[in-house]
This record gives C-alpha cells, structure tokens and sequence, in this order.
C-alpha cells in the first residue's frame, strides 16, 4: 500500500474540519453528522457505512464472515479547551508542517490518518476484513462510546487503537478506578475542641494512600499507582466538621483486577469507599501476537502507556498506536505535525498491509 499526495491531502482537510466542529465528550452529534457526509463524499468505492448515536462505523465492501476482522478505532470527541489557549481551539491553524486546534493530537490525527488506511486496505487484496469506526465518548469512557457499538458490530479479532503515541506500539496500558470516600467524624464547636474532626481520620487514610505500595510491579507498566485528587469538608470556620470526602485516582498495571485493588485499599483505610467503576482494568497484548511481531519487525519498540484508551473497553488483542504525542493531549496550543501524520500513515500501511491474523 502506498501513501499518495490526495490520501494526505484528504487527511487533512479532514482534521481541519474535526478541529472545527467542536466534539466535547457527549456533545458530538454535530461532527459526526458532518463526518457521515465527509465519508460519502470521500470514499472512493461504495461505503457501507453506519451509524449508533454519535459513534459511526464502515465495514470492508468484500466483507466474508470467514475471514478474520480487525477494527480500526479512534476517537471523535475531545476535552473542554482549557484557558491558557492563545488562539481559538476551534480554528485550525495552518503554519508550515504545524497544524494547531482541539483535537488535533488527541486525537483527529489517528482518525484522519487511519480513515485512508481503512480506504487502502479496501483497495487492496487482504486476508482479513476491516472496520473503522470512529467512536464517541472516550474521553469519559463513556457508556454511549465504543461499548455501546461493539454489540453491533461482527466478531472482531483484534484491533488498532489510534491514539497519539509518536507510532511507537504501546502493548501494555494501565487502567483506572476512580474511588469516593469518606472519613465519619463528629461535628462541634471548635473553639470547645469539641466533635471529632473528620479532616483528621482523613488524614490517616490518605496518608496510607500516599505512602503504600502494592507489591506486585509490573515490567512493561511498572507499579501501582494512587493519588489523592480532590478534598472536600467543612460548612464554615468554627464548626468541626462531621464529614470529608476526598477522590482517589487509582492507575491498575495488568497485576491486579480493580476488585482486587479495592479489597485490598478498603481492608487498609477507614473511611468507606465507592468505586465509580470497575470495568476499566488494565489490558495487554501477547508479544507474539501478529500485530506486535509485524511492529517489531520494522523497527518500533514496543511500551507500557500509563494513559487510558479504548483498549479498557475491548477484550481482544489491541495494539495502541498512532501519530503525535501524548505529553500535547489536553493542553493549550495542542497541535500535530503534517509530517507525523504522514509517517503515521507509512507505519499504519506497513504493518497492515499482507498481515496474517
């Protein structure tokens, strides 16, 4: 498969227009009714396209249940712009190889790119059947995302996860579980010492928080990792207070399921605790799966990523790989280079093209 001037010409006309549909997670109906009409407009056979709330999906037009199938996923919503942007993120800007707005790294570069690969492959004579789909909600892990469309799709055997990782193959992912609790303490005046202050038997736990370590450490996602992320307590300043509640952000490595994280955090603190989720575990990849082996074999170095993606949702081989860089996502000025794009386009076709699954 070859990358011509229209396929990157045409990925990024389309990252200019997801840069300007705004797409906040939950909000993306807008960009996917334009993306519908890009696809038609742009797919050089007869697409066989579909679409579930905002998430939008194309099979391969010589689809045969016989064959394997691997999925091509990437997102179609973004992050809230945050304040310090010094231009308007919803105007691409155009400078040199530097394309600059919401959603150009993280991640309108994997879904332009692997559009044109999905183009490609549909082009050529393959050994396995292929779906894009573009998919909402990940950037909440959404319950109308990826997890809403995969009932309808067929069997999928593996998959390509696009995110910016510099084409590097993250084989590895840590997952996540996010936990309220709360410290019970006895409310009273302060000036009397009275009560029992609920800051304070948050303080013990959140301290074991801060200073345990679990012992299993993994070698590709290394350990487990728990942070203490928001504190709430008080009505006002002289009243001990009864109650705090306090957030943890708890990173899983493939050691331990999030069950067992939270047997083992609630059988060591005090305060109770509720887990928001426990569906997002860490995922992983065999290293001689095909997909890996045909990465390995051009010269990448396969990784542990220590940010959440799609791949917590799939229970399939999935690799997560594409063009731009993780350190831009969900920051001011977010951008992506003409030139990543294209490399990532190069990668994406060599390892696809004649792949046995």
């Amino acid at each position: 498969m070859k990358i011509s001037q229209a396929n990157i010409q045409q990925a990024v006309e389309l990252l200019q227009m997801l840069i300007s549909t705004p797409s906040i997670s939950r909000d993306e109906s807008e960009l996917a009714d334009r993306l519908q009409v890009f696809i038609q407009r742009s797919a050089p056979f007869v697409i066989d396209m579909h679409r579930h709330i905002n998430n939008i999906w194309c099979l391969s037009p010589d689809f045969n249940p016989q064959k394997p199938t691997l999925l091509l996923d990437a997102h179609i919503d973004t992050v809230k712009p945050v304040p310090e942007w010094s231009s308007q993120p919803f105007t691409p800007i155009i400078d040199g190889d530097k394309i600059t707005g919401l959603g150009a790294n993280d991640d309108g570069g994997s879904v332009a790119c692997l559009l044109q690969i999905f183009y490609l492959i549909c082009q050529s004579r393959q050994q396995y059947n292929t779906v894009f789909l573009a998919s909402a909600e990940e950037e909440v892990s959404g319950k109308n995302g990826i997890e809403a469309v995969l009932p309808l799709l067929p069997p999928i055997d593996c998959a390509i996860i696009g995110e910016p990782t510099a084409m590097q193959p993250a084989i590895a992912e840590k997952g996540l579980m996010v936990l309220d609790c709360t410290a019970q303490g006895v409310a009273g005046h302060a000036a009397r010492n009275e009560g029992k202050n609920a800051i304070y038997e948050a303080m013990q736990d959140i301290e074991w928080i801060r200073n345990y370590s679990f012992p299993k450490s993994s070698p590709l996602l290394g350990n487990i990792k728990m942070s203490v992320t928001q504190i709430n307590a008080g009505t006002q300043h002289n009243v001990t207070p009864d109650t705090c509640n306090f957030v943890v952000d708890v990173r899983s490595n493939e050691c331990y399921s999030n069950a067992q994280l939270l047997d083992i955090i609630k059988s060591n603190i005090r305060s109770s605790v509720t887990p928001r989720s426990l569906r997002l575990n860490s995922s992983s990849i065999p290293q001689n799966h095909p997909l890996v082996e045909r990465a390995l074999s051009i010269g990448l170095k396969p990784f542990g990523s220590p940010t959440l993606s799609n791949q917590a949702l799939l229970s399939i081989p999935t690799l997560k790989i594409g063009p731009g860089d993780s350190t831009r996502s969900h920051t001011a000025n977010e951008y992506i280079l003409v030139s990543e794009m294209v490399q990532g386009m190069d990668i994406y076709a060599k390892i696809l093209d004649g792949l046995v699954i």
